[in-house]
């Protein structure tokens, strides 16, 4: 499976961005999507996760401004991200998880500055 992330930016506080996410290649119908970000010298941490069913899960931090949903019969995740906060600034890293195997996008930098 293949990965292949889009969207971010440069934003100012307060303002809006949209990632996206397109998976290709052979995807098992069941798997779990989600956006991580990683902001230099520190882990790399969960920012939303969806199923293929819609459940949703979110970072505390993000939890009412960050909204995830995907599109199946795209094989594509998207992460609505408003308000944002300079503390947001990280790469932005897409992420499938199915059965036992882990699949990771190539990051987007994400930066919230004035």
């Amino acid at each position: 499976v293949q990965l292949q992330a889009s969207g971010g930016g440069l934003v100012q506080p307060g303002g809006s961005l949209s990632l996206s996410c397109a998976a290709s290649g052979s995807i098992f119908p069941i798997n779990v999507m989600g956006w991580y970000r990683q902001s230099p010298g520190k882990q790399r941490d969960l920012v939303a996760q969806i199923t293929s069913v819609g459940s949703t899960n979110y970072a505390d931090s993000v939890k009412g401004r960050f909204t995830i949903s995907r599109d199946n019969a795209k094989n594509t995740v998207y992460l609505q991200m408003n308000s944002l906060k300079p503390e947001d600034t990280a790469v932005y890293y897409c992420n499938q998880v199915a059965r036992v195997y882990n699949y990771w996008g190539q990051g987007t930098q994400v930066t919230v500055s004035s």
